[in-house]
């Protein structure tokens, strides 16, 4: 049977390119947002998640991470709190996967190549990761899919 992977983005263009040229070998799921996905994987099992980082088009509940809170590092400014958190959605996804005890091998879309610190940080909090570019195509998706599920 083809490994279950839970792809989680706010839009559907990973997943639908995704089913187009991976297909055969894998079956995906999609998931709008990170309180689906926590959804989703309480209920069926996955084999692996390719989590997209950046969550520009989340509807307003579907955020994790409290923007209050955050707005006191931007002085009080909410604009600047909800692009942080939109800009890092990924990153609370991840935490809120693992603090759940779901510890799938993870897949982010993001290109860490130009923040060294920051993967290594990340990494070694999270498990089972790795990451490739957002431009990354299908047959090295395929691989990363492949060495990350075993």
């Amino acid at each position: 049977m083809a490994p279950r992977v839970l792809v989680i983005e706010d839009g559907s263009e990973y997943t639908e390119s995704y089913e187009r040229f991976l297909g055969a070998d894998f079956r995906f799921r999609r998931a709008g947002s990170g309180v689906q996905a926590l959804a989703l994987l309480a209920g069926e099992p996955f084999d692996a998640v390719v989590l997209d980082m950046r969550f520009d088009r989340a509807p307003e509940g579907e955020l994790l991470g409290d923007v209050d809170e955050i707005a006191e590092r931007f002085n009080g400014d909410l604009v600047q709190a909800r692009q942080f958190v939109e800009d890092h959605q990924g990153t609370y996804v991840l935490a809120a996967l693992r603090e759940a005890g779901h510890a799938l091998p993870v897949l982010l879309s993001y290109d860490f190549g130009g923040e060294p610190r920051r993967w290594e940080r990340l990494a070694a909090r999270s498990g089972s990761v790795a990451y490739l570019a957002d431009e990354a195509g299908p047959s090295e998706v395929a691989a990363a899919l492949r060495r990350l599920i075993g």
